[in-house]
């Protein structure tokens, strides 16, 4: 018997009935011969951490763009949390921590350089839209390497639906949307008390005494509430006050730090370097990098420009509006 095989035996006998079994896959849209080692979706696990777009995310903004320090997250950092926070929900649960490991991995992939300021100048500045997630797809199906990474279903099923009004077809995928929300909520109150943006006694009293007053303590009660609630479950579920304390956090880092502090007074810079890059390669698509300005004939110029874009890393894209819109020093000879 293959180690594959025993993997997939293993999983017969010790995952919850209510779990995605790696040889349940519905499969990649290109076949493949299957692995002697590794199942299904620790290959998807390993094709996404190898990809050139999983590294980009240690150079693109989580929310405070440029900070000064070390221990400030990226959105590489923000992917990793999820990941573990998610793989902690998903054993306790008797759940396929590979499959959920993938579509954590990958869930942010196609986000844009400067974070959501930069999602949010794309989906403003683009006749069809951008969001991020729809965007993760894309990379995963089509932008990554030469024709994607060509990723199973329930990969991919769960990368586009982490966020938004839809739900993933597994409960794997419907832990992400969860973990990603604990995760970002918890570590960019640390990241603005940190940066003097707010204090711990500025957070909600209520909150506080329903989830805790420190970021382990909030960690902590929001991942054992979802395992209580969704123990023997066919769902992924959230008590209604543990719940609305977590969402009233969101609101008010949405009013505090989001869209308000001292910390985001630099996005509007960033959004104009987007737009002009978006508007100069609108007009002179020649300034493409050769293999993007080839794909203009199937895809359209706008899409392609998207895409270029919204690959780019903080750093890329600064760089490259220097070198179009900054004048270069020169010596007489």
């Amino acid at each position: 018997m293959l180690i594959r095989e025993k993997t997939e035996q293993l999983e017969e006998l010790t995952l919850s009935p209510f779990a995605q079994k790696s040889k349940d896959t519905k499969g990649r849209e290109l076949p493949l011969a299957a692995c002697p080692v590794r199942t299904e979706y620790q290959r998807d696990r390993d094709r996404i951490i190898h990809a050139k777009s999983f590294r980009r995310l240690k150079h693109k903004t989580q929310v405070f763009l440029s900070p000064e320090g070390d221990h400030y997250r990226t959105r590489l950092t923000h992917t990793l949390e999820v990941a573990q926070i998610a793989r902690t929900i998903a054993g306790a649960l008797r759940l396929n921590n590979d499959l959920t490991e993938a579509i954590a991995l990958g869930h942010d992939l196609g986000h844009t350089p400067f974070g959501h300021s930069g999602e949010a100048i794309l989906n403003k500045i683009s006749s069809f839209g951008f969001k991020h997630y729809e965007q993760s797809l894309r990379v995963v199906e089509l932008l990554e390497g030469s024709g994607g990474l060509n990723l199973t279903y329930e990969v991919r099923d769960g990368i586009v639906n982490h966020a938004g009004d839809n739900e993933a077809e597994t409960l794997e995928g419907r832990i992400i949307k969860l973990a990603d929300r604990i995760a970002y909520i918890n570590h960019d109150i640390d990241d603005a008390v940190r940066g003097g943006v707010i204090c711990e006694e500025d957070l909600p009293k209520e909150c506080v005494e329903i989830l805790g007053d420190s970021h382990g303590d909030r960690i902590n009660a929001l991942i054992l509430d979802v395992v209580e609630n969704s123990e023997d479950k066919p769902d992924i579920l959230m008590s209604a006050p543990v719940k609305n304390a977590m969402m009233q956090l969101r609101n008010f880092m949405f009013e505090r730090v989001y869209t308000s502090s001292i910390a985001k007074k630099e996005e509007e810079k960033a959004k104009n370097i987007l737009q002009m890059l978006f508007e100069t390669f609108m007009k002179e698509p020649e300034k493409l990098p050769a293999d993007d300005f080839a794909n203009i004939e199937t895809m359209g110029t706008e899409r392609v420009v998207i895409d270029y874009i919204a690959g780019m890393t903080d750093n890329f894209a600064v760089y490259k509006f220097n070198e179009l819109f900054v004048p270069k020093s020169w010596s007489l000879r």
